[in-house]
């Protein structure tokens, strides 16, 4: 092939995104089962409504060493997460000197697909909230304890804990709750609304770039039911609402509080589109 034909088709593979060369690429065509047993649901068709026909996890845009790290426990290092978050849910705290446990007993049983229909509506609260909100309510309203700080080792561990007994279970949000679909409306708004000085939106990424190379990234069409995910790059456990405000910086703009109105309504939304997909927490990502 000539110089020129290969400089035309190099030129035809790649796009601009926030001034950023993106290579074209394809996600993998392979199947994800956690330690041999667990069969992983990583495309699935997508609601109605939804701008895709598929829904894809974020494992199949990930490299050939990364994805062998989710699929084995014992190599996984977001299990030391769901490790000490067992520890958390049968220590007694509070004033009523009460643990997680004292009221639900074992998580495997008790909470076995409870984390995937999160978020979910609170009457109380007459607005949605996710895990790290349910678990702050509990220990307020039950073991008269303190909230948690946001981002807190112990909400990263108990949060992991928790999503991890939805392991291979379908993510499923309702809608029909209260006021959740007026929550999905202003998320969706948050979703395609470009921000910062980049003038980008999560759309611009995760839809409109999805399957392409950004820098040395793989974009992947943002999807969250992996959350809270290890985060190789970070060398931790990530919650969702972090990884929000890190996308948000990313495009230089002012990021929102962790369980905003803003945050809680795309917490809603993005985990609607990746609606079938099964929990993978803790999912291992770049």
């Amino acid at each position: 092939m000539s110089r020129k034909l290969i400089l035309a088709a190099a030129t035809a593979a790649v796009v601009s995104v926030g001034g950023a060369l993106v290579a074209s690429a394809d996600p993998v065509d392979e199947e994800l089962v956690i330690d041999g047993e667990i069969p992983m649901v990583i495309r699935t068709k997508a609601p109605e409504g939804h701008p895709f026909d598929e829904v894809l996890s974020g494992w199949l845009f990930r490299t050939p060493e990364t994805r062998s790290l989710e699929e084995d426990t014992f190599t996984n290092p977001g299990m030391l997460y769901v490790e000490r978050g067992e520890e958390i849910w049968n220590t007694v705290e509070g004033e009523a000197g009460k643990s997680c446990a004292s009221c639900h007993g074992d998580a495997a049983e008790t909470m076995a697909g409870v984390a995937a229909a999160y978020p979910k509506w609170d009457a109380d609260a007459e607005r949605p909230i996710n895990v790290e909100l349910q678990i702050d309510k509990c220990r307020e309203n039950n073991m008269k304890a303190e909230p948690y700080k946001f981002d807190a080792p112990e909400q990263r561990a108990l949060t992991t804990f928790l999503k991890h007994q939805s392991l291979g279970k379908p993510v499923q949000v309702d809608l029909s709750q209260g006021d959740m679909q007026s929550w999905w409306d202003q998320g969706k708004e948050v979703y395609y609304t470009r921000t910062g000085q980049l003038n980008l939106s999560c759309a611009s990424c995760h839809e409109e770039n999805n399957g392409k190379y950004i820098r040395a990234d793989h974009l992947s069409q943002g999807n969250v039911n992996g959350f809270p995910t290890y985060r190789l790059k970070q060398g931790n456990m990530v919650l969702l609402h972090s990884r929000f405000r890190g996308c948000i910086r990313d495009t230089r703009a002012e990021f929102p509080a962790p369980f905003s109105d803003e945050l809680m309504a795309l917490e809603v939304y993005t985990t609607w589109r990746g609606t079938g997909l099964s929990v993978e927490t803790p999912a291992v990502r770049q």
